[in-house]
């Protein structure tokens, strides 16, 4: 074969195999994607009174583990290989409260991973009877969720704000771990936050970032209490509980971190409206008091709050934790939508099996 033969055959084959690469790329850019199963459909309530207001749920190592209020001196905790299966799990006493560490009523537990322990923080009384609560602090000794557990003191200080509670810890880019929580002053419970020193201490008094000023706020008492973060967008999102928890009114509200010093009320803007609040065609009232969770494969976000099924059941034992799934508004704020009704069958999250 000639010189040019050569060159022109060789020409060829690199074409050919140019050819082979871009099919072969076209194909993969076109072929079906694995998407991760959905879990096991549930329907709501996802766990039923009487242990279940103020719920607080994560995802570790394969595992749902989720905790509420007791109302005792008890932090109980289920776990599960699915979320449906919380429904059904048995309850396992992580901890025990006495005086010092608080007693007989605990509630709004929140659990939290960091620096590679569980942080469980619960408001309490210190002493049977003496109404000021405070958030107590629990600390794991290893990776898993169900402890065992030491307790680390009282982390709110706050000395004159009567109680300091539903507290959870938020995180930002560029600031340290802060904790908010609700506390009154001034005749009103009102949402503040501190900066943390360590996961069980702050080093300061908190600041007020909001105080129940608008209508849908003070239905049955001005509140403002049990805040929690969500994150989306690269934006740091605080949802909160307004009104009074005896009246079907309770709902959730919003604030937005706007990106300047945390401890700065001006960093906040409040929404104006309501996220989340009651659904009378659907019988669910009061919902509030929410955590947010993802799913197993990140792919998805969900609410798991608290909610009566009849307008006067108010702030006992027959709150019970619902879930749902949410979206997201074009500005990356949270959709949460409207509470689904109970007995509505609800597709678990994705990856969840």
């Amino acid at each position: 074969m000639s010189v040019p033969s050569k060159l022109r055959a060789a020409r060829r084959l690199t074409a050919l195999a140019a050819a082979a690469v871009l099919a072969s790329a076209l194909a993969a850019a076109t072929a079906p994607q694995a998407v991760a199963a959905p879990g096991p459909s549930f329907t709501n309530p996802l766990v039923g009174a009487p242990n279940s207001a103020d719920p607080s749920i994560v995802h570790s190592g394969g595992n749902w583990f989720y905790v509420a209020t007791t109302w005792s001196s008890k932090i109980v905790m289920r776990k599960s290989s699915t979320m449906a299966g919380l429904k059904t799990a048995a309850e396992q006493t992580v901890f025990t409260l006495a005086p010092g560490p608080g007693c007989c009523t605990m509630w709004a537990p929140d659990l939290q991973w960091i620096n590679n322990r569980w942080y469980l923080y619960f408001s309490a009384d210190a002493t049977p009877g003496q109404g000021q609560r405070r958030t107590g602090v629990l600390e794991s000794s290893g990776a898993d969720p169900l402890g065992p557990y030491t307790y680390r003191g009282i982390l709110n200080l706050e000395p004159d704000a009567g109680w300091a509670i539903d507290g959870s810890v938020v995180r930002f880019n560029g600031y340290a771990n802060h904790f908010v929580y609700s506390a009154f002053r001034g005749g009103e419970q009102s949402l503040f936050i501190a900066p943390m020193s360590t996961p069980a201490q702050v080093s300061r008094n908190g600041v007020r970032i909001s105080s129940p000023t608008l209508s849908w706020e003070r239905q049955g008492g001005a509140v403002n209490e049990g805040p929690y973060a969500v994150y989306n967008a690269g934006k740091t999102f605080l949802t909160y509980s307004a009104s009074s928890c005896q009246t079907p009114d309770y709902k959730l509200g919003m604030l937005t971190w706007t990106g300047g010093d945390p401890m700065s009320p001006s960093s906040w803007v409040k929404k104006s409206t309501p996220i989340f609040q009651r659904n009378d065609a659907a019988g669910v009232y009061g919902p509030g008091h929410a955590s947010f969770v993802r799913s197993p494969d990140e792919s998805e976000t969900w609410v798991v709050y608290h909610a009566n099924s009849s307008a006067g059941q108010g702030c006992g034992t027959t709150r019970t934790t619902r879930a749902q799934k949410i979206g997201w508004h074009s500005d990356g704020s949270p959709n949460l939508g409207a509470p689904v009704a109970t007995g509505t069958t609800i597709t678990g999250p994705s990856g969840d099996s």
